[in-house]
Formats: C-alpha cells, structure tokens, sequence
C-alpha cells in the first residue's frame, strides 16, 4: 500500500482528532486538509470521513464510558440520569431533521475553502462576543439541564451544518449564552456529539455502502485509530483548558486561520479548489 497515501490518511486522522470536540470546526479543517494534500477522489474522501468520525465519537463513548453507563442505568427512574438522556434525545433532533432536508444542498454550495474561511472568521467573532458579555451561570452541571435549554442547544447545533461553523463551537456557545457552566456547556457538547455522529455517520455509510472497498481497509483504519487516539487526548486537555481559561484563544485561532486561507486563495498562494 502506498506509504504516502497512509501518512496522508493519518494526518487526516489526526486532524479530524483534534479538530472536532474543539470549536474550531472538524469540518472546516477536513474541506481544507484533504484539499491542500489531493487526499483520495471526492467519493472515497467522503466514505473515509465517515470512519475518522466513528473514531471521534467512540473516543468520547470510552472517555465517559462510566457516566454513559450510569445513565442508561438511570434512564428508568426519575432523576439527573434520566433528564439528561433525554436532553440529549432532543437537542438530537433539530439537527437530525434539518441535516435530512438540507445537507445535499449545503454541501453542493458551501463546501469550498472561501466558504469555511468566512465561515471560520464568523464564528470566531462570536466566540468573542459571547466571552465578552457577562456570563451569569445557573446551570453548573449536565444533570441540571432543563429540556428546554437542552431544544435550544440543539437548535444551535443546527447551524453546525454550514460547514467551518463548528459543531462543537455552536452547542458550547449556545450553552454559555444559556447560562451554563463552561463544563456544563463542553460536556453537553460531547455528549450530544454521540448521537449527532454517530446516526449522520451510519446514515453517510448506508448511503454510500457501494463505495466501500477491501483495498481502502488499510487507509480507512490508519484515520480511524489515529481519530479515536488524537480525539481522546484533545477532549481530557480540553477540559482542563477550560478549567482556568476562556474560549477567546480559539476565537483568535479561527478568525486568523480563516484570513490565511482567504489571503492565500486571493494571491494564488495555494490553489485552493474553491467551488
């Protein structure tokens, strides 16, 4: 199998990681990656995506395995366990519903390099405007989720969809403006990522089954494995991040990325395939 192609799926792997439980868009940094690196033909990118997410995903699972387990333990009786899971069950939905009627469209329009780098620049200015105002918490734990704020946390996952908006980055700021705890709001965040990737993952793979291939195994489990690794050590040091500092850092990362990749493309620095 080609060595270079392996190291390609790896990088990949490490960027799908890192990128997608911090709000700096998994997404966004996928359309650009792939594109910069030539990275397998659109078809076979796309089935590879499906794999690096199922790794993300199974790394948050492992991480919280004992929560998750308590939980579903929990899901019979009344109480914290019970809220939550249903909190995460209907903050799945907007997105679930909306990402059914639109995503062939959003993705025949948006998913080019110009795009995700406004998208990019947007998104770290609300990061700012949200760091900026006074953050009054009334919610310090996921248990304490009401189902109402759990629906608008989901709704702002809806925007999610536009790709370098981050999904992570609309449910953690949906739910710092909502009054949760920068712990509350990440965890949240997490956790609703379970559902989210996970359905639009084996959705993605059913769709595109006839895609799949024996000689992509090797490629495929190279991005899958280093997904699940990068994305387990970024969700434990995000957490600690946040512990004694704000969102701002990755506000000021995604609005400079974005100008780089906007600059770059205007000066035909890099030929971005912008659509």
């Amino acid at each position: 199998m080609d060595p270079i192609l392996l190291f390609h799926s790896l990088i990949m792997g490490l960027v799908e990681g890192i990128t997608e439980f911090l709000p700096i868009s998994s997404t966004g940094h996928l359309i650009l990656t792939g594109d910069l690196l030539g990275f397998l033909d659109k078809e076979k990118r796309d089935v590879y995506e499906i794999f690096i997410q199922l790794g993300a995903m199974l790394a948050v699972v492992w991480e919280y395995r004992a929560k998750i387990g308590r939980t579903m333990a929990g899901a019979v009786r009344p109480g914290g366990e019970r809220n939550l899971l249903l909190g995460i069950v209907i903050a799945f939905i907007p997105a679930a519903i909306a990402g059914l009627l639109f995503s062939k469209q959003i993705k025949a329009v948006l998913f080019n390099p110009v795009c995700v780098a406004i998208a990019f620049i947007v998104g770290g200015l609300i990061i700012l405007w949200a760091e900026k105002r006074e953050h009054k918490v009334t919610v310090h734990t996921v248990d304490d989720l009401s189902l109402k704020d759990a629906l608008k946390v989901g709704l702002c996952q809806c925007l999610a969809l536009i790709p370098g908006t981050s999904r992570s980055g609309a449910t953690i700021i949906g739910g710092l403006f909502l009054g949760l705890s920068r712990k509350a709001a990440t965890e949240f965040s997490f956790f609703l990522g379970i559902p989210t990737l996970g359905a639009a993952s084996l959705y993605s793979l059913y769709k595109q089954r006839e895609a799949l291939s024996a000689d992509d195994i090797g490629v495929f489990a190279v991005g899958f494995i280093a997904s699940f690794v990068f994305a387990f050590l970024a969700i434990r040091a995000l957490l600690r991040f946040i512990s004694t500092h704000s969102f701002a850092v990755f506000a000021w990362y995604r609005i400079a990325f974005g100008l780089i990749v906007l600059a770059s493309w205007q000066t035909g620095l890099v030929n971005w395939n912008a659509g």
